[in-house]
């Protein structure tokens, strides 16, 4: 049978000056994650938020993402993605400038909501273009994994810009950085990127768009407040509702000819496989993140701009984890790169489960080890998706991929951080609530007691931490193990090494016209 790839058209110049500028929206709307870890303080200080208020401010914008990327996917496959891209950048724009200039709690969580919106228009958007423009699997490849580094980087540069810009500027200024950044996007889109949308897209289903909505908010919520405050019965509820709803969702669209999520996204054998493996890798990447945050800030008490800036140590080995996997997918079975990935990211907890509480370099280590692991999966399941996904179906299969991050995030918090949370508290049985509750709430009651009486609630509180976060170390590692064998058996005979790129034609030519 005969390579796809052997007689799809190169991408030129073109085509990857504009892939440079769809990089730029991915960073701003992954930095836009952390941006506020900073900010805060000043935030409080000026808005007095009620403690509500403030949960609300960080919350608003990841809520709107998530349970808006599957309509934003298929609006896009609908209207354009360029055409939704530039939507989404001029919103983000303006809420930025919105939030920037905040004169109140609500005005400032409104403005949030906005560019939640925003960046949901944006994420699958860019995904999709990409898809789009690279038609060869090799230089697709390249380019995913470029986009996953990129988007890996933007959360960790996001707390790190934060800190820099409040040295010498008010807190507004964190939201004002993606104003230039959006007018570039604006100006250079419309002569960079094509057009490309489903021909035959069918009617925009306006029920489905609130009930995905209804089945992905409640579900991520429930997830988040879980890792925060154990398994309550409210939580477990909207955990209920979310699956309710998507139940609903899903039997909509097996019965719509023009459904928001095509049918026909699944008859690609990898699609599925794609979508599923992504998620487990999201499940390690964001449950690691809940301990590694917690460890340089309240164990070895570094504060926030430090803790941010020793994360950004692994990021140069982490930055060439995708393009060394795309490379080597090219000369050997995707099937066990993905799953020596996998192996890589346990290998990586394995490391972790080792942390004492002194041991910064060890930590880095491992988990640099992990996310290289992790980004070089997330990388190729995403390449591996969206090539078996049907062109005009791009903005859906990109929608589901996000979503799909969205969840295992969400998922691998509430797992591992109360695998780790159960360990810490039956650590410190006796202890007084506060300190029981949580590490924060121990350093809390040790910084207000002081003295060698605080430091004696500290040190057990620490280790109790450190034993926690061992134990969901290790069983993170073991249902990485299972991945790696998940991906092996999924993906095999799916990743076959691809021939030699052809060398540049009247084809090439032919695909920059459409630039014209």
């Amino acid at each position: 049978m005969s390579n796809p790839s052997a007689t799809a058209r190169l991408a030129g110049r073109r085509e990857w000056t504009a892939f440079t500028v769809l990089l730029l929206p991915l960073l701003l709307v992954s930095m836009d994650v952390s941006v506020l870890y900073f900010a805060i303080p000043a935030i409080t200080e000026q808005l007095d938020p009620s403690a509500t208020q403030q949960l609300w401010i960080f919350d608003s914008y990841p809520f709107a993402l998530s349970g808006l990327l599957i309509t934003m996917g298929s609006l896009g496959d609908r209207i354009g993605r360029r055409r939704l891209l530039l939507i989404g950048a001029g919103a983000f724009g303006i809420a930025s400038v919105g939030a920037a200039y905040s004169t109140s709690a609500e005005m400032l969580i409104a403005a949030r909501v906005l560019l939640g919106i925003g960046g949901a228009t944006l994420m699958p958007s860019t995904l999709a273009l990409v898809r789009n423009l690279f038609q060869d699997d090799g230089q697709r490849g390249k380019a995913i994994a470029i986009w996953s580094g990129a988007m890996t980087g933007g959360i960790a540069l996001g707390s790190v810009l934060s800190g820099m810009m409040l040295n010498h500027f008010w807190w507004g200024s964190v939201f004002l950085v993606n104003v230039p950044a959006m007018a570039l996007l604006l100006a250079l889109v419309p002569f960079l990127v094509p057009e490309f949308k489903d021909p035959a897209p069918g009617r925009f289903d306006l029920l489905g768009a609130p009930l995905s909505a209804a089945a992905v908010l409640p579900v991520v919520y429930g997830l988040k407040e879980i890792a925060a405050g154990g398994f309550e019965p409210l939580y477990l509820a909207c955990l209920a509702v979310g699956l309710g709803f998507g139940y609903a969702f899903v039997r909509r669209q097996q019965t719509r000819d023009d459904a928001m999520i095509s049918r026909s996204l699944f008859r690609g054998r990898g699609f599925g496989a794609g979508i599923a493996l992504n998620t487990l890798a999201a499940f390690a990447m964001l449950g690691s993140a809940y301990f590694t945050t917690q460890y340089l800030q309240s164990v070895l008490g570094m504060g926030a701009l430090e803790a941010a800036l020793w994360s950004l140590a692994p990021s140069v080995v982490i930055g060439a984890a995708a393009p060394a996997s795309a490379a080597l997918a090219r000369r050997t079975d995707r099937a066990h790169v993905v799953a020596g990935g996998f192996v890589l990211a346990a290998a990586g907890f394995s490391l972790i489960a080792l942390v004492g509480t002194d041991s910064l370099w060890l930590l880095l280590t491992g988990t640099g080890v992990l996310a290289s692991g992790i980004v070089a999966v997330m990388s190729l399941v995403s390449d591996l998706a969206l090539g078996a996904a049907p062109a005009e179906k791009a903005g859906s299969a990109a929608s589901l991929l996000e979503t799909g991050t969205e969840f295992g995030g969400a998922l691998g918090m509430a797992v591992l951080g109360s695998l780790g949370t159960a360990v810490y508290r039956s650590d410190l049985a006796g202890a007084e609530p506060t300190v029981r509750e949580t590490l924060g709430g121990a350093v809390a009651t040790a910084h207000r007691i002081g003295g060698a009486a605080g430091a004696q609630i500290l040190a057990p509180a620490r280790e109790a931490f450190v034993h926690g976060m061992q134990y969901a170390a290790w069983g993170a590692a073991a249902l990485l193990l299972g991945a790696a064998l998940l991906a092996a058996s999924l993906l095999r005979g799916i990743g076959a090494p691809a021939t030699p790129e052809p060398a540049r034609g009247p084809g090439a030519r032919e695909h920059e016209a459409a630039y014209d």
